[in-house]
């Protein structure tokens, strides 16, 4: 009872600002409240939400953000998230309860093959009736007081509690992350990825991989077959195996730099590309103008695609 009282009391002087559905596989925004203030702290809340949006698959199933005096909590649930703003004193029992009740709203509402199709941000804008009437009830002590069953909801919270996410472990306000990855253990924090996550694989980005790969493995086998040759007359030139190798080293490593991010990632694909033509040119006499070609090509091909696969920029600002 005094647990009660003691949270209707926190509520009084507490709200929900804002809410918001989203899909989980893109972030794509299915319906949300329009009533965002436009004070700094609030515009801040905002990327903060597009951020977690596009990090929503990484995520467990129920978080919290804490952003200075506001809060961010969300569920998932089949491929759909349902997150929320908050002030910083508002119960967090009471929060996860009010997305417990829009999930089930929504599932009722929607079946899953709409939300799996939808295209266009907010297709389901007409959920934000239920959101506003769920939000202004929640803000309501009075109706609270007679409607919920505050120690169920308590125990379900200490039974299963959110992951906390700090600012900091979630990345700059670019979209971008910088902490080393972590696991979840407990109800621990969750760390970002160590690098940049890239855009998507294309197909071209595709065929380049395979075709470096296949000019590494050719330069890797003439580099051998000059060693055999070298040892064999001690007229060969040294030099040709290290040209080979140099070249198999080159188009590996223009590999790494297709899958992964580094800093200077577009100069180094700039130069390993200039290191494979002066491999080729030095092995000028070893190689015909075909296969010249074909290196010299699948390097420029290679490095085009490097530039083309981006690091991910911001979330869309669908102005939520």
């Amino acid at each position: 009872m005094l647990g009660a009282k003691l949270l209707l009391t926190l509520l009084a002087m507490s709200m929900i600002l804002s809410a918001s559905v989203v899909r989980v596989r893109d972030g794509l925004p299915l319906s949300a409240s329009t009533d965002y203030e436009q004070s700094t702290g609030m515009q801040e809340c905002r990327k903060y939400f597009k951020m977690l949006s596009k990090k929503l698959s990484q995520l467990p199933d129920r978080c919290t953000l804490k952003t200075g005096q506001y809060n961010i909590n969300f569920i998932s649930s089949l491929g759909v998230s349902y997150m929320m703003l908050c002030t910083e004193n508002y119960p967090n029992v009471l929060a996860f309860c009010f997305l417990d009740e829009l999930q089930k709203e929504f599932i009722t509402t929607y079946n899953m093959m709409k939300t799996n199709t939808a295209i266009r941000p907010y297709c389901f804008i007409e959920f934000d009736n239920f959101i506003q009437r769920t939000k202004q009830r929640y803000n309501n002590t009075r109706s609270l007081s007679t409607k919920m069953n505050l120690a169920d909801m308590q125990t379900e919270i200490k039974l299963r509690p959110p992951y906390q996410i700090s600012v900091s472990e979630l990345g700059s306000a670019n979209g971008f992350s910088h902490v080393p990855v972590g696991e979840y253990k407990g109800t621990g924090k969750i760390s970002a990825a160590p690098h940049q996550r890239l855009e998507p694989v294309t197909l071209p980005g595709i065929v380049s991989f395979v075709l470096s790969l296949l000019c590494g493995a050719l330069n890797l086998i003439r580099g051998f077959h000059a060693i055999e040759s070298l040892l064999q007359s001690e007229g060969e030139d040294f030099s040709y195996v290290i040209a080979f190798f140099l070249g198999t080293a080159a188009c590996l490593y223009q590999c790494y730099l297709f899958v992964y991010y580094t800093g200077w990632r577009n100069a180094k694909s700039f130069l390993t590309f200039g290191l494979i033509c002066l491999c080729n040119m030095y092995l000028y006499e070893l190689r015909n103008l075909w296969q010249l070609f074909f290196h010299v090509t699948v390097g420029a091909f290679g490095t085009l695609q490097i530039r083309l696969r981006q690091p991910q920029g911001k979330a869309p600002d669908y102005n939520v």
